[in-house]
């Protein structure tokens, strides 16, 4: 894997090299050539809407948002291309599970949500339980922050309808054992949702093989643009969902007494859809499949495991499970706070995250009100941990007068 070449393709980053160290790709990531020249060329070259007219511009435009979904079931292994639902990012697609399962729930029913999950998949499911009546209960964690598997089996002898779990912590960069997970949630009965926010970057992933229902995640994080996301799952499943947007393009027939809902993918996809974000995110499938994902893996983890030995050697605290960390790892300088660090580090052109990383309620089982958290993506090298763990020990120094 030749890293300055792939730091290059990615005009970002060139513009502020080599001094801005961009560790904070949890977040969002950088945005290589290929995506931005993808979105220009069709704005300039093929913008009209999708599925809607019987012109040159409009069928250009239809078989690159339809090839592009295609590309996108063929990198997460869906079941097909109309199992693939677009939307505008995770949020949107866990809110459309949370809102198309309102009629399968009742009071009583039991949702299980995942200890370590960002607020996007948490609050939907708390707006299902209020809609419902079903209760909603978090899965414990262990103290590191992985999930305590004892204490789930328990929960699911209690039969839940839905488990909703992290592939990847957004914080601590945890895998969660999905293998292990998610065939004990089925053996139960429960429908279950895997968010892949922060995984789809880092690991492969393969929707069929781990055999959950719907499977969500962001194309910002994988180096695709903003505003938009993915649903994908079982069809069965997805077809159970009623459609919390309606509106053109997600119908079969309109009268004013009675409509009737298109099949999938277009009964979940109201509206005009994000067509250039899509094309832009089948770009950045290629730009990841282009890499060697292996070799792209062991050189994040080894950057974050470098990380982390700089970290402790300079006396500050490292969250999480060392030998289970994938993309990020969250920390402290005990007796300071998060925010000083990272405006310290700002000043010196490190840029990381620091506050609850919307995850409050890991936060709090983590016995802190905020961290730390330092990403890595196929852009970074092992120089780059070098210069944050250089600012880091000037900002320790810095607090310390």
């Amino acid at each position: 894997m030749a890293e300055p070449f792939i730091k290059s393709q990615f005009p970002a980053l060139m513009e502020h090299s080599p001094e801005l160290i961009y560790l904070d790709s949890a977040a969002t990531t950088q945005k290589p050539a290929a995506v931005l020249e993808a979105v220009q060329a069709f704005y300039l070259h093929s913008n009209a809407n999708v599925h809607r007219g019987a012109h040159a511009l409009s069928i250009k435009a239809t078989s690159a948002y339809e090839r592009a979904r295609a590309q996108i079931a063929q990198f997460v292994d869906a079941e097909s291309p109309e199992s693939v639902i677009i939307c505008y990012g995770t949020t949107h697609a866990i809110n459309t599970v949370a809102h198309g399962l309102t009629h399968q729930l009742s009071p009583g029913d039991i949702i299980l949500v995942d200890g370590a999950a960002h607020h996007a998949n948490i609050v939907p499911w708390q707006q299902l339980a209020k809609r419902t009546g079903a209760e909603l209960y978090p899965i414990p964690l262990l103290k590191n922050g992985s999930i305590d598997l004892p204490a789930y089996q328990a929960l699911l002898q209690r039969g839940p309808k839905l488990v909703s779990l992290n592939h990847v912590s957004n914080v601590l960069g945890h895998a969660n054992p999905l293998d292990v997970l998610i065939p004990l949630a089925k053996a139960v009965g429960a429908l279950t949702l895997v968010d892949g926010a922060q995984a789809v970057a880092h690991l492969p992933v393969s929707v069929r093989s781990l055999g959950c229902d719907y499977y969500v995640f962001s194309g910002h994080k994988m180096y695709g643009p903003t505003g938009v996301g993915i649903l994908t799952g079982k069809r069965q499943s997805l077809e159970k969902l009623e459609p919390m947007m309606s509106g053109g393009e997600m119908i079969k027939t309109v009268r004013f007494e009675h409509s009737e809902f298109a099949g999938l993918p277009n009964r979940l996809e109201a509206g005009t859809p994000p067509i250039a974000q899509v094309i832009g995110l089948a770009k950045a499938v290629e730009f990841i499949q282009s890499l060697d994902r292996q070799a792209v893996a062991e050189m994040e983890q080894s950057m974050l495991r470098k990380a982390r030995a700089g970290l402790q050697q300079l006396g500050y605290f490292v969250y999480g499970d060392p030998g289970n960390c994938h993309g990020a790892l969250a920390f402290n300088l005990l007796g300071e706070h998060h925010q000083d660090i990272g405006t310290l580090l700002d000043q010196q052109q490190v840029a990381i995250r620091c506050g609850y990383h919307c995850a409050m309620p890991l936060m709090e089982h983590l016995g802190t009100k905020g961290s730390c958290r330092l990403s890595v993506a196929a852009y970074n090298t092992p120089n780059d941990i070098d210069r944050a763990i250089e600012a880091l020990a000037i900002a320790k120094d810095m607090l310390s007068e």
